[in-house]
């Protein structure tokens, strides 16, 4: 599957979960992904060790990571990259809405202090304010 396809299904999950505007704007004109914490976004390029990790996964799945959100757990710094996979027939699980601004998202969770921790998989996501955080 072509990357500008799976960016164009990027670009919609993004605005069904309402990021901010200029994010999205950023990723559709300049290939910027956002960063959020709290909520607050933040541009990926500022911080170049999650650039590279970023690219990695992109490169190791064939996919596109449109936000990541950084959280601290009992269990280490977690990084979750929403990603849209390479492959299409997957594309209409890749975020369930919950209701009540809460989604599950498809992603990949880099665990910074276990990297053996780290995986693919489903994590739960609060919209507010134009941004996103992990909330599961």
């Amino acid at each position: 599957m072509k990357r500008q396809s799976k960016k164009n299904k990027a670009i919609e999950l993004m605005k069904k979960l309402d990021i901010y505007k200029p994010y999205i704007d950023g990723f559709k004109e300049e290939d910027k992904v956002c960063f959020f914490e709290m909520f607050g976004g933040y541009w990926v390029y500022q911080e170049p060790e999650i650039e590279k990790k970023m690219k990695q996964i992109e490169c190791e799945y064939n996919c596109v990571v449109y936000a990541i959100t950084h959280e601290f757990t009992e269990f280490g710094e977690l990084y979750d990259f929403l990603i849209v996979t390479d492959y299409p027939e997957e594309h209409d699980t890749l975020l369930y809405d919950q209701g009540n601004r809460n989604y599950i998202a498809f992603a990949y969770v880099w665990n910074k202090d276990d990297e053996d921790c780290s995986e693919l998989g489903s994590i739960g996501i609060k919209s507010f304010g134009g941004g996103i955080r992990r909330v599961a």
